[in-house]
């Protein structure tokens, strides 16, 4: 059961860290395309929030509770790696430092916030 749990977690958190990944493009081009979804309050607000909070787990070197929730389901204790360390590293043959990730959170945390100025989302009226 703790297995089935354990990759429930994994799913979702491979989910999340897809949308905070293609939800910026996705919007950049939907502004090209003037797809008016792009620009929904709720939707933006939501993207926004997830990738700053990721980069303040980062920066604040606090592991994702998805890859605590995950390894302690799995193994019964926490592992070292975070999630998207443990991935890339695994899809690339290549081990980056902590630092490296971080600085990309947070350059792409900023990204997200400027797109959020450049492509404003619409007010409610």
């Amino acid at each position: 059961m703790t297995t089935l749990l354990a990759n429930i977690v994994l799913i979702v958190h491979a989910l999340l860290a897809l949308f905070i990944v293609c939800a910026l493009p996705v919007i950049w081009a939907g502004a090209m395309l003037q797809w008016e979804w792009v620009r929904n309050r709720g939707f933006r607000f939501t993207h926004v929030f997830a990738i700053c909070v990721v980069a303040l787990l980062s920066v604040l070197g606090i592991a994702c509770p998805l890859t605590v929730l995950e390894d302690w389901l799995r193994h019964g204790s926490v592992g070292s790696q975070g999630f998207i360390q443990h991935w890339v590293s695994r899809l690339l043959f290549y081990d980056l430092p902590t630092w490296v990730f971080t600085l990309a959170y947070v350059i792409f945390a900023l990204l997200v916030m400027l797109t959020w100025r450049w492509i404003p989302p619409k007010q409610h009226r």
